[in-house]
């Protein structure tokens, strides 16, 4: 399973919000609900994430094995 958690932890720390995701990068609400709800993402999607936090993959999302 994959989990977004890395990315709520990593805008946290940076400060950024949904609202700064929404309105300052033009980020996609119907995109930003997929993640809240653990929904597939493209890679273009990761990529922009990684672009507009200036991260690492890892810092958006994990990988967790299912039991």
């Amino acid at each position: 399973m994959i989990s977004y958690a890395p990315l709520w932890r990593t805008m946290e720390r940076q400060g950024v919000t949904t609202y700064t995701l929404i309105h300052y990068f033009h980020f996609s609400k119907g995109t930003l609900h997929s993640l809240k709800h653990g929904k597939n993402i493209s890679t273009a999607t990761l990529n922009d994430l990684c672009r507009m936090l200036d991260c690492r993959v890892e810092d958006v999302l994990e990988y967790i094995a299912d039991e």
